[in-house]
């Protein structure tokens, strides 16, 4: 799919060229929108939502190429419109949910096996580490796009991706798997395999 071309024919009116660029990430779009709104019912509103300022904005993209990093900074900030406006913003979830101590007391390993849930570690971090690291390694999204969406600059994004893999390591016991040059063994890089954090 050529999304420049598409993008072009939408800027004539092709309504149909815009259409096609939506249908082709709309599972991405839903997940999206999911991971803000926690339900299906408002994150299939706020997809409507971008979908209409999509058919009124595109004219104004300027570079073809941007147009899903673009659409997706539109459908963000209309969850964060949404959620300041129901009075419950909380970045990608900041509910309660069970401590780390509650799930591991019963097993002690139990941190290390595959079936833990990467969603509850991420629930200990700060809102703006855990919404930059769902953004960067759940949704795929360029550090770029993860700032544009969020108001901050390239480099405090990084930075709150980096210390909240930090957290995370120290959550499951990440130092104790390095040697003594400070490389890191199995268990860590199985650690940062789950977390997303060897991506570049």
């Amino acid at each position: 799919m050529n999304v420049s071309r598409l993008v072009k024919q939408a800027q004539k009116g092709n309504k149909e060229a815009l259409l096609q660029l939506i249908l082709a990430e709309q599972d991405a779009y839903y997940r999206l929108a999911y991971s803000y709104m926690k339900n299906e019912h408002d994150a299939m509103d706020v997809m409507e939502d971008m979908i209409v300022t999509l058919y009124e904005k595109v004219d104004q993209l300027q570079k073809g190429e941007a147009f899903y990093s673009w659409s997706k900074t539109i459908l963000v900030n209309r969850c964060k419109a949404v959620l300041r406006k129901k009075e419950r913003f909380l970045p990608l979830g900041d509910e309660r949910e069970p401590s780390l101590a509650a799930l591991t007391d019963d097993n002690p390993y139990r941190y290390m096996e595959s079936e833990m849930d990467i969603q509850v570690l991420l629930s200990h971090l700060n809102p703006q580490q855990r919404e930059a690291i769902e953004l960067r390694y759940v949704h795929d999204l360029p550090y770029q796009t993860i700032a544009d969406m969020t108001d901050a600059p390239v480099g405090t994004i990084k930075s709150r991706i980096s210390q909240g893999i930090q957290k995370l390591k120290a959550m499951i016991g990440g130092d104790r798997y390095e040697n003594d040059r400070g490389e890191l063994t199995r268990a860590q890089t199985d650690l940062e395999y789950r977390t997303g954090s060897v991506r570049t």
